[in-house]
């Protein structure tokens, strides 16, 4: 594939992908089971910020488990920049460039603020285990040029002054921001964020769409954004792809989505009027 070829590809093309879970293949198909995905389609171009939304069980988060490879899907293609991601394993596809944050917040607990953004970059790092042991000088020279790469980017969050706590001790606002600057040191392409301002206020949500406007924009990175709050969705995402029961029912622009008939029945219901709040 050549430079050209390359640029021209979307960062994210998924084609039919379907997860199914407890049915039998057959000569004549699944049969069976549950079709917690099926044939979902997506294209998202380099810095476009798209969003997913669908009520709950709608099948948003699995289409990121197997973006991610945390799940093995039944059929369809996931390619990123022309790539196929299908069947490798997490921690390649971290590496080829696929960033995320989980609908639960995962941080190590017990570590400081400051070891959870660092271990992010640790697959980089260049020095083997061997390195590791030994404690030689390029191991500490590496260590000294991680660390402050951790201290640069939590120092853009805000969070400088916060890097020796441990990070179960942030308040929630505070930690899904650790989580997203540890994504970030993975140095994506694109990154998946799943509900970022769950149990958020407003003014705490107004800030978070703040920061994903200016995360995308100052590492020119493309995302896509599962979110229930409305008001986020609407105010930051170019692009939405709705979900109900595992399929798409609409795409558009927040304007498109938000006078769609099939998507305030599916999703919406009396929640409509947030819309245009």
């Amino acid at each position: 594939m050549t430079a050209e070829t390359t640029a021209q590809c979307p960062v994210l093309q998924i084609s039919g992908l379907s997860k199914n879970f407890g049915g039998v293949m057959t000569a004549a198909g699944y049969e069976g089971g549950l079709w917690a995905v099926r044939d979902f389609d997506l294209s998202v171009a380099q810095g476009e910020l798209v969003g997913l939304i669908g009520p709950n069980g709608a099948g948003k988060t699995t289409v990121f488990n197997m973006i991610t490879g945390l799940l093995s899907s039944t059929s369809g293609d996931v390619k990123l920049n022309g790539q196929s991601l299908v069947r490798l394993p997490p921690h390649a596809i971290t590496q080829l460039g696929v960033g995320r944050t989980f609908q639960n917040i995962r941080l190590f607990p017990r570590m400081t603020v400051l070891d959870n953004v660092r271990v992010a970059y640790h697959f980089r790092a260049g020095y083997g285990v061997a390195g590791a042991i030994l404690h030689g000088e390029s191991f500490e020279s590496k260590e000294r040029e991680l660390t402050d790469k951790a201290q640069d980017l939590l120092a853009l969050f805000h969070l400088q002054d916060r890097q020796e706590e441990i990070a179960s001790n942030l308040p929630y606002g505070e930690q899904r921001r650790v989580e997203i600057a540890r994504a970030l040191a993975s140095q994506p392409k694109l990154l998946l964020l799943d509900e970022p301002a769950a149990g958020m206020n407003p003014a705490e949500s107004h800030t978070l769409m703040d920061m994903i406007r200016f995360i995308r924009d100052r590492f020119k990175l493309t995302i896509v954004l599962i979110e229930h709050q409305m008001r986020v969705v609407m105010g930051i995402c170019e692009w939405i792809t709705v979900m109900d029961f595992g399929q798409v029912i609409a795409r558009g622009t927040a304007e498109e989505i938000s006078n769609n008939p099939q998507v305030i029945e599916a999703y919406l219901g009396k929640l409509g009027r947030r819309f245009s709040e």
